[in-house]
């Protein structure tokens, strides 16, 4: 082990993060589709595979639980978590479909899919925000490098400014946090 590989990491997480202040606009954005669908009694869908489901879990749970103020639970579910909902679309009908069969039942017009997929090429993904582009719900993304497919089909999307999938993922859970602080500074109903 060798603490130059530290000092090159943190060097990289510096450089992107420095990158990543042009995004300040885009987060905020982010934040207020989110405010705006929680406000008028909708919800937000959240999905992603590997490290970007584990953080729309992450997500999820701060805007169900709380993110740092003691708020009113906030409608939010990780698409990711019902094995059984997970593996009989994928043995059904395809992996692909995993998560837009979910929109397909569980989305409403005005609820809000928020899909995270470091490439943005992520094929359930994309399915599932042209299933929410369908029914009418909002969709933003998170990704990175050139933002892939997802782009085009989200209203609003974080594009990190990295081809490294852990910087990507870092600045995607920083950018949670900030819009979950945003709304949880938001005055809610205890």
């Amino acid at each position: 082990m060798n603490i130059k590989t530290i000092e090159t990491v943190f060097d990289d997480h510096g450089k992107v993060l420095e990158k990543s202040r042009a995004l300040f606009p885009v987060i905020l954005s982010m934040a207020d589709i989110c405010r705006k669908a929680l406000e008028s009694g909708h919800k937000i869908l959240i999905c992603g595979n590997g490290g970007s489901a584990a953080d729309a879990q992450h997500i999820a749970a701060e805007f169900v639980g709380r993110f740092h103020n003691e708020r009113m639970s906030l409608p939010s579910i990780a698409l990711t978590t019902d094995t059984s909902i997970l593996t009989a679309v994928a043995n059904d009908y395809s992996y692909d479909y995993v998560f837009a069969r979910q929109v397909e039942g569980l989305g409403n017009e005005g609820d809000v899919l928020w899909g995270i997929s470091t490439s943005g090429n992520s094929r359930n993904v994309n399915e599932a925000l042209k299933t929410a582009a369908s029914k009418g719900l909002v969709s933003i993304g998170s990704t990175g490098k050139t933002g892939g497919e997802m782009v085009s089909l989200c209203r609003e999307t974080l594009v990190v400014p990295s081809d490294v999938t852990a910087r990507i993922q870092e600045i995607h859970m920083l950018s949670a946090h900030i819009i979950c602080q945003l709304i949880d500074d938001m005055d809610w109903k205890k």
